[in-house]
């Protein structure tokens, strides 16, 4: 099995330190990596993401926009759409266009109330200091639902400048996931501006929605692209157990609800199959549920040793997952920061090679995870 320099450097610090401490487990215990909080008293934060001066873009659940600059919240930007604040609708999350720094575009995921119901949106719209300016609804999932649950809501932007929306069952309609002629359980590919990729998968057929790029999601709260290796990962919520952690590709079918490792929360079978012929299987999961919400990938020199490795947030556990990946598989895993006891509800690597974690509910918190020395 390879190993990365930073990975195989840290492997061999463990074993000194233990050698050093024999019998003192500990001392051999000790954690690589401190966390230093840096904004409290949040107002039920959902996602943050970075702009190209360092500063960061935080959403609330509510439907509030807020700039993070030197430690410090603006006043909420102006210009946010109405959203659904419902049961899980609300505002989820504001990621700025790949050229932000020339067009100032962010793009908003969220939920919002029409006459047939409710559905997901994404919004996009001129930053201009402290006001979003010229919004335009670029997606609106189809059909409309009855629930207020099951969204997904996260974007990533992929190299060709298209971007990946999750979406969610609308808990209600898991049958639907396997649909193609719905939104139900799908992440969708768009052009930035809306449009729909002429390659999208089953762009051109008539029984099938253009925009959607895989299928078989029950809600999946959590996707980034890994630009080293050039793949997508992609997490989403299992029932009672079941929660997944996936490779995306383009067409695939991701087994929801044909397939899953958990049970309905009455306890009944939703399905008799853990796997499913012609589905894809998840790299790994987690049962019980530990409610996954929040994505990274770390590529940075402060961590070397977690080099290629994915964090994902949980909020039923209450802590953070380090999911050690070699050569694309999953070797072994990390329970972090469960000793704080807080939902975590995003993480993201920032430019400066540090992780940052925001937790969920009222009076939040802006943690900073940097090297212990």
């Amino acid at each position: 099995m390879s190993m990365t320099i930073g990975k195989r450097r840290s492997l061999v610090a463990a074993i000194a330190c233990c050698l050093l401490l024999w019998g003192a487990a500990p001392a051999c215990a000790a954690k690589d990596y401190v966390v230093e909080p840096l904004l409290s008293g949040l107002d039920r934060p959902w996602s943050l993401s970075f702009l190209p001066d360092g500063a960061m873009l935080l959403t609330g659940h509510k439907g509030s926009l807020w700039i993070v600059r030197d430690g410090k919240l603006s006043a909420p930007v102006s210009g946010v759409p109405v959203v659904e604040f419902a049961g899980q609708g609300g505002l989820f999350e504001a990621l700025p266009h790949p050229g932000f720094a020339e067009n100032r575009l962010v793009y908003l995921s969220y939920a919002h109330k029409g006459e047939g119901g409710n559905a997901l949106r994404v919004a996009r719209a001129r930053l201009d200091g402290g006001a979003l300016k010229d919004l335009k609804v670029i997606f609106e999932s189809k059909p409309a639902r009855a629930t207020a649950v099951h969204y997904g809501g996260r974007m990533a932007w992929l190299p060709d400048g298209t971007l990946l929306v999750t979406g969610g069952d609308g808990f209600n309609y898991r049958e639907k996931a396997q649909d193609l002629a719905s939104d139900f359980g799908k992440i969708v590919r768009l052009n930035d501006d809306g449009t729909i990729p002429a390659d999208n998968p089953f762009a051109g057929r008539k029984d099938a929605r253009p925009e959607i790029w895989s299928y078989g999601h029950r809600n999946a709260q959590g996707i980034v692209f890994d630009p080293a290796s050039g793949v997508v990962y992609a997490h989403e919520h299992g029932p009672r157990g079941g929660d997944e952690l996936n490779v995306i590709e383009k067409g695939r079918n991701y087994g929801w609800p044909l397939a899953t490792k958990g049970l309905d929360y009455s306890g009944a079978y939703i399905t008799p199959f853990k796997e499913y012929k012609g589905t894809e299987n998840a790299i790994t999961g987690w049962t019980p549920s530990i409610a996954p919400c929040g994505l990274a990938i770390y590529r940075g020199t402060a961590f070397p040793q977690w080099d290629g490795d994915l964090f994902v947030g949980a909020l039923a556990e209450r802590s953070l997952h380090r999911v050690d990946m070699q050569d694309g598989k999953v070797v072994g895993e990390e329970t972090m920061l469960k000793d704080m006891k807080e939902r975590i509800r995003d993480v993201r690597t920032g430019p400066d090679g540090l992780l940052y974690v925001l937790t969920d509910g009222e009076g939040a918190r802006l943690l900073r995870i940097k090297p212990a020395s």
